[in-house]
């Protein structure tokens, strides 16, 4: 069964979606008037709510969480593969959260700081939500676990490791700053997976997946093009998703 769907030469497409945690994270911001530490930053993702219109309307398809990987196998089980993890980075507003650091812009919020404080909506909202754009290349190993008598049918596991960069479209709002959001490099990446996947009639792909990693952001935009202003983070986080694909 194996050289029907994961043999040397052959190509894949893969297509899913996911659910994901991130560790807390140290956000430090850096700007013309404001230098602060903010510290054990709590962050969910944002799932859209599941119907037809969401996630299978072919003008909205890139709107929720998704996963997308292509893949050769350059070896009978070993496939170099290119990904993009869409996933969307939200700070809890009104946590409570140690800042540091000092504002000297004009307004309610100019002083020095080295207290705990809430994380409202005027002082910051904080999101990688169009989104968290991880763009990684990677190796994944596949073995058979189960193959039916004629080849047709077969649940394969994978373990894989990948590297890559962060290109967020970052949406913040900080003090009276105009809003920005705009697509860029911020950092990179790296993490490895592990997951089982069912191939129906040799060729159709269902997959599940549980992917960790690590990301290092250090040139996060924070405001408009010309304004000065960067903020860098790093945390951990944990992926599961679910992908559909075909095998060529």
């Amino acid at each position: 069964m194996q050289a029907q769907f994961s043999n040397k030469g052959k190509l894949f497409f893969n297509w899913g979606w996911n659910r994901a945690a991130f560790t807390n994270s140290t956000l430090r911001m850096k700007g013309y008037d404001y230098n602060l530490t903010l510290y054990k930053l709590k962050a969910t993702d944002r799932p859209t709510p599941i119907s037809y219109y969401n996630y299978l309307k072919l003008d909205r398809v890139t709107i929720p969480q998704t996963n997308v990987r292509v893949g050769y196998f350059f070896k009978k089980n070993k496939a170099i593969v290119l990904g993009i993890d869409h996933m969307k980075y939200v700070v809890t507003q009104n946590q409570l959260a140690k800042v540091v650091g000092e504002i000297t812009r004009p307004g309610a919020y100019q002083k020095l700081y080295n207290t705990t404080m809430p994380i409202t909506d005027d002082f910051l909202k904080f999101e990688h939500t169009d989104g968290l754009n991880y763009i990684n290349l990677g190796v994944e190993n596949y073995g058979n676990l189960l193959v039916s008598k004629k080849s047709n049918h077969a649940i394969v596991w994978i373990f894989g490791t990948n590297a890559g960069i962060l290109v967020p479209k970052t949406n913040v709002q900080f003090l009276d700053y105009d809003r920005t959001d705009k697509f860029h490099w911020s950092g990179i990446g790296v993490s490895a997976k592990a997951g089982l996947q069912y191939v129906l009639l040799k060729h159709i792909v269902i997959r599940t997946e549980v992917n960790s990693g690590y990301i290092y952001m250090p040139n996060i935009a924070l405001h408009k093009t010309g304004i000065d202003g960067k903020a860098n983070q790093n945390f951990g986080y944990v992926q599961g998703n679910v992908q559909i694909g075909y095998r060529f």
